[in-house]
């Protein structure tokens, strides 16, 4: 039994390990951290592949190195075309989420691993980090009175007075930031959730289902990224946000 309770499951490195110490303590250790222990996983990879392309950096980049480069040089035109030029600050942190997503969600076509994207307890887990880091950029850029001002629709003249006003978009503000993380997180976990599904009832039909499973694996790959994309799109359309506020608020 999974987090999915009876839905199918494709046998991965974890689910096997559990089947072979069936009953033991480890057992049920690993049953329990499956899903932190796929994402160590993917974060190892990462840091080794990041090691490897610039172990040897060079004026003139060789092919791991230029590769490299590329893909960070795309993610920061990404970034600063939405964001503006302030948005560089906010590429190491953007960047990174969209790594390690893509590759926890392109993880489960892989034999033997498992997306862990698939669990929403990672996907909030990456949603309340985003959330933490928005909510101490808005109090770090506006401060405590100039975001309260602007969760309050800055209220001028009569409507500064009437409490009323205030208050409700105060409280309705306050509402949709905390319904940001469970939106991000609920909406990465139930996609990425489902291609697993696919994968597990095509893989149960043999021989028979595997050019349906090639294909489909085809699609759970384009699938995997647009769901990275739309993740980081919408955290960079939040820091956006605050940082526009900043700047009506300088001008």
């Amino acid at each position: 039994m999974n987090e999915s309770g009876s839905a199918p499951e494709i046998l991965n490195l974890v689910t096997y390990l559990e089947r072979v110490l069936k009953d033991t303590p480890w057992a049920k250790f690993l049953l329990l951290w499956e899903n932190v222990i796929f994402s160590l996983i993917i974060a190892v990879i990462m840091i080794l592949l990041g090691f490897l392309a610039l172990r040897k950096r060079k004026l003139i980049p060789g092919r791991a190195q230029n590769a490299a480069e590329s893909f960070v040089g795309g993610l920061d035109d990404f970034i600063t075309g939405i964001m503006g030029p302030r948005g560089r600050r906010y590429t190491p942190f953007i960047g990174t989420l969209f790594i390690y997503i893509l590759f926890m969600n392109i993880s489960g076509i892989i034999p033997f691993m498992k997306s862990s994207t698939s669990s929403w307890s990672t996907t909030l887990a990456l949603a309340l980090c985003v959330f933490v880091y928005v909510q101490y950029t808005a109090f770090s850029e506006l401060g405590f009175l100039g975001y309260m001002d602007r969760l309050m629709e800055k209220p001028r003249g009569f409507l500064a007075f009437s409490v009323i006003y205030p208050l409700l978009m105060l409280s309705l503000h306050i509402i949709s930031e905390l319904v940001k993380p469970i939106s991000l997180s609920l909406r990465l976990r139930s996609n990425i959730w489902g291609d697993d599904m696919l994968l597990a009832v095509l893989s149960g039909f043999g021989l028979k289902g595997v050019p349906l499973l090639l294909f489909s694996s085809v699609l759970i790959l384009i699938a995997a990224v647009i769901q990275t994309v739309v993740f980081c799109l919408l955290t960079t359309i939040y820091f956006a946000f605050i940082l526009i506020e900043h700047e009506e608020e300088a001008t």
